[in-house]
C-alpha cells in the first residue's frame, strides 16, 4: 500500500513542480530518517566556489515536535565543512523551514524506490537562490533517478550542469593535506572550530516568507 502511494506521488512530481505546487499526501516521518547519500545537486544561479569535491552521507534525525536535524560533511577547496541544520516542520506535508522560517525546504519522493529530491528556496546576496539535491539510500548510481532529477531541474529552470560529488566517509573526506575543519551550525546552537567564522554554504536569506504567506 505504501509503495503504491509513493509511486503515485512520484509519478506526479515533475508536473507538480512545473505548476509550482507540491504533493499534498502525508508520509510517515520514520521513512525520512537515517542515512542518505547525496548523489547529485544543482542550483540557480550557480554558487561560485561551493562545489563539493566529496561528501559524507547525509544523516537525518528526528527532533521533538516533528522537526528534523540534518548532518553532513563537505570537502570544498581542501577544507572540510561540517554542517548541522534544523528543519522545522510546517502544516504542509513534505515541507520544512530553516533559518527561522526564511528558507523553505521540500522533501519530495522520487518515483524510484529509496530516492528523494530535496528542493529549497531562499535568498543569497540579495538574489533568490534555488537548489535541488538527489539523495538515495545507497551510494550506487541510479540512471533512472538521475534522469528524473534532471527533468525536475529542467522544469524548475535550474542549472543543468549537474554536480555529482564523490561519496566517502567522514574520515576519508577530511583526510586532506593541510585541510582544516569548520563546523557550521546554522541553527545557532553549535560551535565553530579553528577556522575563522564564515558563512554557511547557503547563508540565511534576508527575507523569504514562510509557506502559505504569499
Amino acid at each position: 500500500m505504501m509503495r503504491a502511494l509513493l509511486l503515485a506521488i512520484g509519478l506526479g512530481l515533475v508536473a507538480a513542480l512545473q505548476a509550482q505546487e507540491f504533493p499534498a499526501v502525508g508520509q510517515p516521518l520514520q521513512d525520512l530518517l537515517g542515512r542518505w547519500y547525496l548523489k547529485a545537486m544543482t542550483s540557480d544561479p550557480e554558487i561560485p566556489g561551493k562545489k563539493p569535491e566529496s561528501v559524507t552521507p547525509l544523516i537525518l534525525k528526528a527532533l521533538e515536535g516533528g522537526d528534523l536535524e540534518a548532518q553532513i560533511t563537505f570537502l570544498i577547496d581542501g577544507q572540510c565543512q561540517d554542517v548541522t541544520l534544523v528543519l522545522k516542520k510546517t502544516n504542509q506535508p513534505f515541507t520544512f523551514t530553516a533559518y527561522d522560517g526564511k528558507r523553505v525546504v521540500y522533501i519530495l519522493p522520487s518515483k524510484v524506490k529509496d530516492h528523494y529530491i530535496l528542493y529549497c528556496e531562499g535568498e543569497l546576496d540579495g538574489q533568490e537562490v534555488r537548489m535541488a539535491k538527489l539523495v538515495g539510500r545507497d551510494p550506487e548510481n541510479n540512471p533512472e533517478a538521475l534522469e528524473e532529477f534532471k527533468e525536475v531541474a529542467r522544469a524548475k529552470g535550474l542549472n543543468l550542469d549537474i554536480v555529482r560529488p564523490q561519496q566517502s566517509g567522514r574520515k576519508d573526506t577530511c583526510a586532506c593535506p593541510g585541510g582544516t575543519t569548520r563546523t557550521l551550525h546554522p541553527a545557532g546552537r553549535g560551535r565553530s572550530s579553528s577556522l575563522r567564522p564564515g558563512r554557511p554554504l547557503l547563508p540565511p536569506p534576508a527575507s523569504f516568507p514562510p509557506p502559505g504567506s504569499t
